[in-house]
């Protein structure tokens, strides 16, 4: 099983937490015709963290790295999950069983289902055990 397939570069942006800083990475984004497909801000002691899949991860990085953001790539998988109560546990109890760690997340829902961005410590072996127990994994495909 080849977990490349499943595999996600999402962009990782640290910047100071003041006024106007998301406008200009966003701004950035949209001057380069690069969709944002899913994003998470996160803060600790005055900086940031933006986390985001976008359509064209590549560019966004030369972009963003050229304008002085620190940026960096992150593998992460996109589960497909239900979208009712229990959805979530049903994909966190699939990795906790197999002992995988879930170092962050965040989600979004659509029309179809539900969509969980997990960063976890092992990727392939979460994703070998999410299609084992019949889970469903976004492809890398599908956010370029």
């Amino acid at each position: 099983m080849d977990a490349t397939e499943y595999t996600i570069k999402q962009i990782s942006v640290f910047s100071e937490n003041k006024p106007g800083r998301l406008a200009a990475i966003a701004g950035a984004l949209q001057a380069e015709k690069i969709n944002i497909l899913a994003f998470s801000i996160a803060e600790a002691n005055g900086f940031g963290v933006v986390r985001a899949l976008v359509d064209k991860p590549e560019a966004a990085y030369e972009k963003l790295n050229a304008m002085g953001f620190m940026v960096s790539f992150t593998d992460v998988i996109a589960v497909k999950m239900r979208d009712v109560p229990g959805g979530l546990f049903e994909m966190a109890s699939i990795l906790s069983e197999a002992d995988i760690n879930i170092e962050y997340s965040y989600a979004y829902s659509g029309r179809e289902a539900a969509v969980l961005i997990l960063r976890v410590d092992r990727v392939d072996a979460a994703v070998e055990e999410i299609l084992a127990r019949g889970g469903t994994l976004l492809s890398a495909a599908e956010f370029s």
